[in-house]
């Protein structure tokens, strides 16, 4: 039986997540607190808004979640340009970050992009 596990947006969130978290395990400043604790709700609740919306089936309230999760990756991805750029994490993990997030956004779209034409 298909789960949310199953569902590649989730799966590059996880993804994120996994990855913020080693970040701010790896480059935490006392400086940017605020900014790795924001990084790690914002990617966080990617994960868990496609997650929870997924339980509701095919309903308004998963579409409602899936808007929600596209937000919290566009915040996740702000969140990580603004520390690449104040270089407050390291290129390589930062970039590779902002990649994945940037398709779990693409794939949250088409998601919301066919559950609008159903």
């Amino acid at each position: 039986m298909r789960d949310h596990r199953s569902l590649h947006a989730w799966q590059e969130a996880r993804a994120v997540v996994l990855g913020t978290i080693e970040l701010s395990r790896s480059s935490w400043k006392p400086y940017a607190s605020a900014l790795f604790s924001q990084l790690q709700r914002a990617s966080l609740s990617v994960q868990l808004n496609i997650a929870e919306g997924y339980a509701f089936g095919e309903s308004p309230t998963y579409t409602r979640h899936l808007r929600i999760a596209y937000g919290s990756a566009v915040e996740t991805g702000e969140l990580l340009e603004t520390a690449l750029k104040a270089h407050v994490i390291p290129v390589d993990p930062g970039m590779t970050l902002l990649m994945r997030n940037r398709r779990s956004q693409r794939l949250l779209l088409g998601m919301l992009r066919s559950r609008n034409r159903a």
